[in-house]
């Protein structure tokens, strides 16, 4: 059974920073790509940065340079490092999982993130 599990999500000032972690068990971890998202009510889930099994990232636009994202193949874990946080990246954070891009992602459970100004 696959489970991503998210972590160090909390209530920081803007300027701040936070490590988010995703521990993930039940799957061979550095054959998936790793991606984070992110989400607001009444708003679609959005990408925010994304690691291949071989190391390659992407990231939206709104956090190049300032959040990293990172994994430890050897701990099954994915983080996203976020520096300089804007009241505009409160959210609900989510890590997701996927190996092909023809295999349905799995999800985790979301940890939330809330900037104040």
């Amino acid at each position: 059974q696959v489970q991503l599990v998210e972590s160090g999500g909390g209530l920081v000032q803007a300027g701040g920073s936070l490590r988010l972690s995703c521990a993930a068990s039940g799957i061979i971890f550095g054959l998936y790509t790793m991606t984070w998202y992110r989400q607001v009510p009444g708003k679609q889930r959005e990408l925010v940065a994304g690691i291949s099994g071989g190391g390659s990232t992407n990231y939206a636009n709104s956090v190049k340079g300032r959040f990293t994202i990172s994994r430890d193949n050897a701990k099954n874990t994915v983080y996203l490092e976020m520096n300089s946080l804007k009241s505009e990246d409160t959210a609900v954070y989510y890590c997701n999982a996927q190996k092909y891009q023809w295999n349905p992602p799995h999800w985790g459970q979301g940890t939330q993130v809330t900037v104040s100004s």
